[in-house]
């Protein structure tokens, strides 16, 4: 059965940062997309960044680039979403996913796996 386990979320100020870490496990993924989503309060669940299973390519929410950078270690099944600068819009659930296709980046009704979140606030 798949698996993906998200970690890292908490309580940071403004201005500060986070690493969270997403652990996939029961099948390989190799050549999956990977994806960060995030679902902030009384929101829809939006497009955060992806990244191909080479790390070759990737992409970000426009409102993103800059402060977020997006990572995987393929030999450990895990991906990584570093966050600085944070801000109190930063604020939501955050959910690693998985498809089967070489390149998915934003299309999240295209993903095929889904972890259960980890909640990220930013205080002001």
């Amino acid at each position: 059965q798949v698996q993906l386990v998200e970690s890292g979320g908490g309580l940071v100020q403004d201005g500060g940062s986070l690493r969270l870490s997403c652990a996939a496990s029961g099948r390989t993924f190799i050549g999956y997309t990977m994806g960060w989503f995030r679902q902030a309060p009384g929101k829809e669940r939006a497009f955060v960044a992806a990244i191909t299973w080479s790390g070759g390519r990737t992409d970000y929410a426009d409102s993103l680039k800059g402060r977020f950078t997006i990572s995987r270690d393929n030999a450990r099944n895990t991906m990584y979403l570093q966050m600085n600068s944070l801000k109190p819009e930063d604020t939501a659930v955050y959910y690693c996913a998985a498809d089967k296709g070489p390149w998915t980046g934003w299309a999240q009704i295209e993903y095929d796996y889904w972890g259960q979140g980890t909640k990220v606030t930013v205080s002001s």
